[in-house]
């Protein structure tokens, strides 16, 4: 590893003022960002980044809070962790799906570490890209060895050129909860839904999983009420492994029901493309519709329609159909 300088500001301000401009290119990848250190740490010891300044964020105030707005909304500050979120019963009540996510993340010593930012902007688990000597093209090679290679656990959907599934549980929750990411930059800040928060490698950079530049920081998300309406959700994630794994697939549902039939839908898949992937054909065509057995074949092919598996996941189109379907049916009940 290498030796770099770790700062330690005691405010938001300064925080920002030890990050470099947007237009410096070179200087991009000098200084990075500490929470809860799950990943970056990892990358760190792996030499896939030599930063030489880590600023650790922990000690500014307020980003690690937790807050109810009057209005049914929910803050949750970047620095908060996966555990807070998993075990807060206000959040398990009215935001079940989120509660659920969170508690889905690796293990509980993870969860309890692991803060909410660092898992929305965590870096791909692609084998090729966490290989050291492997320049694929999300370090600034030229080609994305998943492609034609080892891809079992690579994308079906939205790939190209590069083919790294997203690694986050809560990004498809917070996605399906129509949450924004709230920004602050040495410019002022801005606010961006959460779907417009992550980019497709065909968008902008390859080099980049999230909107966020060089000189910004993700400070809070904000979600709003649940709204009018017999709201309904869950968050179901298919793994090899029974605890400390990353999904193979994942589904974030949410829906609104009026007297048996849907009034509104949000789904939103994790694991099977570089962003989480919202079905919005899906959404549409559940609108109107009865949770029967029908309803459920149809949407779950329907959600899946347009993949394209590569050589060894091939699987997760089934796998994921099955898990649309299974997800439907808990809600129906």
């Amino acid at each position: 590893m290498k030796s770099f300088e770790l700062v330690q500001p005691a405010t938001l301000e300064a925080a920002l003022e030890t990050l470099p401009a947007a237009r410096d290119t070179k200087a991009r990848d000098s200084v990075k960002l500490l929470a809860g250190g799950q990943d970056l740490l990892g990358e760190l010891k792996e030499h896939l980044v030599a930063p030489d300044t880590l600023v650790n964020l922990k000690r500014i105030p307020g980003l690690d809070r937790i807050e109810h707005g009057a209005d049914g909304s929910l803050t949750l500050g970047a620095l908060v962790t996966l555990a807070r979120i998993e075990n807060e019963r206000a959040i398990r009540e009215r935001f079940t799906l989120l509660a659920e996510a969170a508690g889905a993340v690796a293990s509980v010593q993870i969860r309890n570490q692991g803060t909410l930012g660092g898992n929305l902007c965590q870096r791909p688990r692609c084998w090729y890209y966490r290989h050291e000597q492997a320049v694929c093209i999300k370090k600034g090679g030229s080609e994305c060895f998943a492609y034609g290679g080892l891809n079992k656990y690579n994308a079906i959907l939205g790939g190209g050129p590069s083919y790294i599934v997203h690694p986050s549980d809560v990004a498809p929750a917070l996605v399906a909860l129509d949450a924004q990411a709230v920004i602050r930059g040495k410019r002022g800040e801005r606010r961006v839904p959460l779907e417009q928060f992550f980019t497709l490698p065909s968008e902008g950079s390859v080099l980049r999983e999230n909107v966020l530049t060089s000189e910004e920081i993700l400070t809070h998300i904000v979600v709003p009420a649940p709204g009018a309406g017999s709201w309904r959700s869950t968050y179901l994630k298919f793994r090899e492994r029974g605890s400390y794994d990353f999904a193979l697939s994942a589904v974030a549902l949410r829906l609104s029901l009026d007297a048996g039939k849907v009034r509104e839908a949000r789904l939103v898949l994790g694991a099977v493309a570089p962003i989480p992937w919202r079905c919005e054909k899906a959404e549409t065509a559940l609108v109107g519709r009865k949770l029967d057995a029908e309803t459920c074949e149809f949407i779950s092919r329907l959600a899946l329609e347009g993949a394209e598996p590569l050589e060894h996941n091939g699987y997760k189109i089934p796998l994921t159909q099955g898990m649309i379907t299974k997800a439907l049916r808990k809600l129906a009940n």
